[in-house]
């Protein structure tokens, strides 16, 4: 299981997949917003995300788990 955690502290702006989803390597999951700023968090390697641990609006702390691939 690989965790996908959170760059910076912020806020989660927009999620573009869904449990369940096939990602690839570099896949964008999620959009965050911080400073004023978009960080697209992306995929750390392929598979299966089996997990979101966010929802829209959410603030998060850096490294926060945001989801898990398998």
């Amino acid at each position: 299981m690989v965790k996908v955690l959170a760059p910076m502290s912020g806020n989660i702006w927009k999620i573009l997949v869904s449990e369940g989803t096939q990602v690839k390597e570099d896949d964008e999951l999620l959009i965050m917003e911080a400073m004023k700023m978009e960080i697209p968090v992306t995929a750390p390697k392929s598979g299966l995300l089996v997990s979101l641990k966010v929802k829209e609006g959410e603030p998060v702390e850096a490294d926060a788990l945001l989801a898990e691939i398998k």
